[in-house]
């Protein structure tokens, strides 16, 4: 039994709570609107949720601190744009150490940071907040079905699994199943924009338009959010789960939608003070576009989608113009990478897929490739059979390493596949992949040189054996270059 305390009294904190509570947990809701908070004690059913019994378990307070103070978790339940605030008044009544939720979903304009960053933000200001553990709950959950025990899954997101893990446990019961990702960043950042892409979905309907544009605008919708996320160093594999196209789906199809129904009003001719006004509750995809539209624009990437819903939004252009300008784009392929770089991968996996193959993966940068390298992927190959290496992007060398490198990834990348020790190149976009990709990949053995020594060993958790390597003495890519430059 944990004591939870949860801030805001909307439909999804409710729902939420509920779902805690019938665990068998100690719940504690907080409000700023005190009339509310009256209310839902009194009645024990929330407006939005007329068919939901509020179990009396549950407590409702008026103060903040009777809802931080001694708990096992803190739920940041309240709009994005009131997150910051209510870190704030909430910060004197939080323990450093303490494992904090945020389950809302949103980017902050001003300083381009999730919301779980933006709670640490406000929390450090008095420099007694450095140790608080931020977890991202989110995932394709409408708070309509989950109040009413309807099968959900959602995503326990933390860069600490054991925290994640923690979380899951709390929240897995036979209603709501839960799984975790390291990756937090990815995960908020797909909450955010698949809201952007319900309303473009939204404003399609309201336009008129049936079922294969709105599948046109989902899967290309898709295709924007794990471009960003890539180049914003966030994992491949979350865009592909719950978080990412399990969220777009149900908020770009789903009645319960506030950001679809705003789009269809908005194509319907609605202004967007009145589509805001008939919803009834915030519409956070509105409230998005200008950080990510920033975000777009940082990264250099082309969201295609997020720009024309941003128009319709912001600039007050017609949404059927709109549509005409997105169907007369430049025509384009929607393969991520060349035919030739798909079938030699393909091809590579075929050729050596065997019930007893070993597989190896080693990370670098490889740049200025030399024979040093060549040794160390000669040796990390003999280890075994089937040989991964994780090859160093251009942004995440430039954005994470600080390092400018001489070839591109596309030219290091030609290189390293030349190599007969090499059977499959992939790209390195994070720190924190490693344990992601030895599972997708099956690998056996992970290799790096033994520079590296001692950091890689969490791995073996992963049940992967972890070998460091002597490095060739006499050689180094930092060598050369700085020979270079004498000359």
């Amino acid at each position: 039994m944990k004591k939870i305390g949860i801030l805001g009294a909307g439909t999804w904190g409710i729902a939420l709570a509920r779902v805690i509570s019938n665990g068998g947990n100690i719940v504690t809701v907080w409000s700023a609107l005190e009339e509310e908070i009256e209310e839902l004690s009194t009645k024990r059913v929330h407006p939005k949720l007329p068919d939901v019994t509020i179990p009396k378990e549950i407590s409702f307070v008026k103060e903040i601190k009777d809802a931080c103070l001694d708990k096992d978790i803190i739920i940041f339940a309240v709009p994005s744009i009131f997150i910051r605030k209510t870190a704030s008044i909430a910060r004197e009544y939080i323990k450093d150490g303490q494992i904090i939720i945020d389950v809302a979903k949103g980017i902050e304009s001003d300083t381009l940071y999730t919301l779980t960053e933006v709670i640490k933000d406000e929390l450090r200001k008095d420099g007694c907040h450095e140790n608080v553990r931020l977890v991202a709950l989110s995932g394709p959950t409408h708070a309509e079905e989950v109040s009413r025990d309807i099968p959900t899954t959602i995503v326990s997101a933390c860069k600490d699994l054991e925290v994640a893990e923690y979380v899951q446990n709390i929240f897995e019961n036979t209603c709501m199943r839960v799984y975790t990702n390291t990756d937090i960043i990815g995960v908020e950042l797909c909450g955010t924009v698949k809201n952007i892409i319900a309303l473009a979905t939204g404003i399609a309907s309201g336009l008129g338009y049936g079922d294969n544009t709105k599948a046109a605008l989902i899967t290309r919708g898709i295709t924007e959010i794990s471009r960003l996320g890539t180049a914003m160093g966030c994992y491949d594999q979350t865009f592909n789960g719950l978080a990412g196209i399990g969220d777009l789906v149900v908020t770009s199809m789903s009645e319960h939608s506030r950001n679809n129904k705003a789009g269809q009003l908005i194509g319907m001719g609605y202004s967007i003070e009145n589509a805001i006004k008939e919803v009834g509750m915030v519409v956070e995809g509105i409230n998005a576009l200008p950080a990510v539209i920033k975000l777009a624009n940082q990264y250099k990437i082309d969201m295609p989608i997020v720009s024309a819903v941003n128009s319709i939004v912001n600039e007050k252009v017609n949404p059927n113009d709109m549509v005409e300008a997105l169907m007369k784009r430049k025509r384009k392929t929607e393969l991520p990478k060349s035919a030739l770089d798909i079938k030699f991968e393909n091809a590579s996996l075929r050729n050596k897929r065997g019930i007893d193959m070993k597989r190896i993966i080693t990370y670098g940068t490889f740049d200025l490739l030399h024979y040093g390298h060549i040794n160390l992927l000669k040796r990390a190959k003999a280890l075994g059979d089937y040989l991964v290496v994780v090859l160093s992007s251009d942004e995440f060398n430039w954005n994470e390493k600080q390092k400018k490198c001489y070839f591109t990834y596309e030219q290091r990348k030609a290189l390293l596949e030349s190599i007969r020790y090499v059977d499959l190149v992939i790209p390195e976009t994070n720190w924190d992949q490693k344990r992601t990709d030895v599972h997708e990949y099956h690998i056996d053995t992970f290799v790096m040189g033994d520079d590296w020594r001692g950091q890689f060993d969490f791995l073996k958790e992963e049940g992967v054996e972890v070998v460091y390597l002597e490095r060739t003495p006499e050689i180094s890519t930092t060598q050369i270059k700085k020979d270079l430059n004498k000359n």
